[in-house]
């Protein structure tokens, strides 16, 4: 497709003066959502787990034409979801040629653009802008300025055009101007200076900003949104009760609901296609890692206001595969099956991702990690033998049996190890594993059902992974027959011989 260059050939396409100075990015956004509504799929592609919760919201606040905020704990999504926004741009947008702050041909809104449009008339270049140029993003920090944002007077293009400090050509403009008839995200805006945020005032009431106190007025057309944590509004700043008053909708994003919804964004985010060795991930590891995240979500040892971030099972899956990578091709096997034992030696990509509160403290980040691994393992354990008679397994290591399953022995191996262990193989049925299966399959398996054994306190694990017996509680000593079966005895009289 020839799009046109100068602004003669414009006047003559779909790009028609009455179009692009009358709709706004707002309305633009709208429009394509308007379109794209009734079609199937998905809005925001790659958002997992808000088809029924913030996406409805975040609709509803685009065909109200509102500024809005997500707001939510870290690893949520609220940057993707920003960032999604772009594809409710058109195509292409026309604007002339070289301008800063992308001014509508038809409508300039800068000194330069208005004086080139007068002198070379139809003749003014036409460039293009796509959608991803159209998105501006910008992480708030304490740091951030007034002229970062809004733009200031530079002296030295004053100094070299030979213009007046006070001219509009001597303006060096900001993020916000640059981001004119496109969509202008900031990212953790409590993190901005309460003054920084007053500037934001007139560009969402009124539409226009004004530079470094001269009467410069710039009309932008710009579509902010913004994310924040709730934790901020305390632990770091605030956001300033004037500008949410200004803010159209604030849209609450959470963590996945369920198991099977945290498993598929888990699935899209980490890196699982590597090259070399084939990969062949158990369902119910996926399971465990995830339910590591939920466990935390919910331990009271862990500080519910900093959120156990989604990033926490996506990194625990890349070092969970690494690790069972690792084993592969130390063992010279052809096939990656990782293990629940493999959760554990993902430990680094647990500990770094919980806050923990005093008692957490006192127990040790390491302590409280294995603890939720062990839970999450017993859950999912129940989900898959809750029903299951695996008493013949217990016996087994109750008549002295032992295992050790370390990564130093090959599946093969430990595979002819594990058919002593009487009655364990012939469970594999419940995961999905048949006899004919390889062997780092079925070890896989079986060690999941030794570990569920072991969570469940049904048999011992040494340090060193060897399975044993397990510990046996102590029968409490029984009482004598007057606390047992007869009331206490009156104060001061002695109890019946």
């Amino acid at each position: 497709m020839n799009l046109p260059r100068t602004l003669g050939e414009l006047r003559h396409t779909a790009f028609s003066a009455e179009r692009l100075s009358t709709r706004r990015v707002k309305d633009e956004m709208r429009d394509n959502l308007v379109v794209r509504l009734p079609q199937e799929g998905p809005l925001f592609p790659g958002i997992v787990g808000y088809d029924d919760t913030v996406v409805p919201q975040i609709v509803n606040a685009i065909l109200s034409r509102h500024n809005f905020i997500l707001l939510g704990l870290r690893g949520q999504a609220k940057s993707r979801i920003l960032r999604a926004l772009a594809t409710l741009l058109d195509p292409q947008l026309p604007y002339v040629a070289g301008c800063e702050i992308h001014d509508n041909p038809y409508a300039p809104i800068c000194r330069r653009c208005q004086e080139l449009i007068r002198e070379k008339s139809d003749a003014t270049p036409i460039a293009y802008l796509t959608p991803e140029q159209r998105y501006v993003e910008k992480l708030a920090t304490p740091d951030v300025t007034i002229a970062d944002l809004i733009g200031d007077i530079d002296p030295i293009k004053a100094a070299r055009g030979g213009h007046e400090l006070s001219s509009e050509l001597t303006v060096h403009y900001g993020l916000l101007p640059r981001a004119n008839r496109g969509i202008f995200a900031i990212n953790e805006l409590p993190d901005l200076a309460g003054k920084i945020q007053v500037g934001l005032f007139n560009i969402m009431q009124e539409g226009d900003v004004q530079i470094k106190g001269y009467p410069v007025r710039l009309p932008l057309d710009v579509a902010l949104v913004f994310s924040a944590n709730p934790e901020d509004y305390t632990a770091r700043g605030k956001i300033i009760t004037p500008l949410k008053d200004r803010i159209g909708s604030e849209i609450r994003t959470h963590y996945p609901a369920s198991v099977e919804e945290g498993i598929a964004i888990t699935a899209q985010e980490a890196w699982t296609q590597r090259n070399g060795h084939k990969l062949q991930i158990p369902k119910y590891v996926r399971e465990v890692i995830e339910r590591v995240a939920f466990a935390a979500r919910e331990d009271k040892r862990i500080d519910k206001r900093s959120g156990i971030s989604q990033r926490l099972p996506i990194s625990c899956m890349e070092n969970v595969i690494s690790n069972a990578e690792r084993r592969a091709i130390r063992n010279r096997e052809d096939l990656v099956v990782p293990r629940v034992g493999d959760v554990y030696a993902a430990m680094p990509a647990i500990t770094g991702k919980l806050e923990l509160e005093y008692e957490g403290e006192m127990r040790g980040a390491d302590n409280v990690g294995r603890e939720l691994i062990r839970a999450a393992i017993a859950k999912t354990y129940d989900e898959y033998f809750g029903g299951v008679n695996l008493q013949q397994v217990v016996t087994w290591f109750d008549l002295g049996g032992e295992i050790k399953l370390t990564d130093g022995n090959n599946a093969k191996q430990l595979a002819q190890e594990l058919k002593n262990i009487q009655g364990l193989l012939d469970k594999l049925g419940a995961l999905g594993i048949k006899p004919k299966d390889a062997d780092e399959v079925q070890v896989s398996g079986a060690e999941f059902i030794l570990e569920g054994l072991y969570a469940h306190k049904k048999i011992g694990r040494s340090e060193e992974r060897v399975f044993t017996a397990g510990e046996k509680q102590p029968r409490r000593p029984e009482k004598p027959s007057y606390e047992r079966d007869e009331p206490f005895p009156p104060r001061g009289r002695r109890p019946y011989n």
